[in-house]
């Protein structure tokens, strides 16, 4: 089972830029697919990023694409989102999430089996 940390959230004045990253441990990090999600007040979690266990392969939401990229590093168990050209739309608890496969990941958060606790990233305007 695969614990997640996330870290690098803060407050952030519109058009700046930040950078999150997510370690894991207890799991072997290359065989999981992994993920960005994000959770406005009152809002749902809605998806941000995805990236392939072995990096060949991101998806990006709509919203972000452009401005944000996600990357990996398995030698050192950290998956990150550098968030470029922010908005004050982008406030939110920012969550790692990971599955154990293969496959290409999904967009859906119900996909996941393994989250963080959140980062919360504030944009101000």
């Amino acid at each position: 089972q695969v614990q997640l940390v996330e870290s690098g959230g803060g407050l952030v004045q519109a058009g700046g830029s930040l950078r999150l990253s997510c370690v894991a441990s207890g799991g072997t990090f290359r065989n999981y697919a992994m993920g960005w999600f994000r959770q406005a007040p009152g809002k749902e979690r809605e998806f941000v990023a995805a990236i392939k266990w072995s990096g060949t392969m991101t998806y990006y939401a709509d919203s972000v694409k452009g401005r944000f990229t996600i990357s990996r590093d398995n030698a050192k168990n950290t998956v990150s989102l550098q968030m470029n050209s922010l908005k004050p739309e982008d406030t939110a608890v920012y969550y790692c999430a990971a599955r154990r496969t293969f496959s290409d990941p999904s967009t859906s958060s119900a996909w996941y089996n393994y989250w963080g606790q959140g980062t919360q990233v504030t944009v101000s305007s």
